[in-house]
C-alpha cells in the first residue's frame, strides 16, 4: 500500500524500563511482539510497526514533546468504555495521564480520548470510536 505508515522508531533512554509502559498499551491495544534483540523491541499491528530502541547515538537524556519533531503517537482505543477502563488502569502500569481536569475531552467539546505519558515524555492519545 503505497503511502501507509510503515513502522515509527522511538530512541528510547531506557530500554528494559520503556518496555513495561508500552509493552502493556501494546498489547491491550491489540499489537502483538514483532522483533526483540539486545538493544531493541518492536510490536506490530496489520503492516505497521513500532519500534522501542536504545541507541548508543542518544544525545540527550529524555524526549521533550514539545520541542520540534514528534509531540505524540495516536491511537484507536475503541469504545469510551474502552478508553476509560485504559485510562484508569495506565496508572498502575507507568503512564501518567494528562490533562486530568479536562479528562475525557482535552482535544476539544467532540473528542473523547485520554492523553497519557511515560516517564521520559513520550506522550500517548488514546481516542474513542464512536
Amino acid at each position: 500500500m503505497t503511502g501507509a505508515l510503515h513502522h515509527v522508531e522511538l530512541w528510547v533512554p531506557d530500554l528494559a524500563g520503556a518496555i513495561r509502559p508500552w509493552g502493556w498499551l501494546f498489547t491491550e491495544l491489540g499489537w502483538t511482539g514483532f522483533q526483540d534483540w539486545p538493544g531493541g523491541r518492536s510490536w506490530r499491528r496489520g503492516e505497521t510497526y513500532v519500534v522501542l530502541e536504545q541507541s548508543p547515538a542518544l544525545s540527550g537524556p529524555a524526549h521533550d514533546r514539545r520541542a520540534p519533531g514528534l509531540n505524540h503517537l495516536a491511537f484507536t482505543a475503541g469504545p469510551r468504555t474502552e478508553v476509560d477502563r485504559l485510562h484508569e488502569l495506565a496508572p498502575d502500569h507507568g503512564w501518567s495521564p494528562m490533562f486530568p481536569d479536562r479528562y475525557p475531552h482535552a482535544g476539544g467539546p467532540d473528542s473523547y480520548a485520554t492523553y497519557l505519558e511515560d516517564p521520559w515524555g513520550y506522550e500517548v492519545e488514546l481516542v474513542a470510536e464512536d
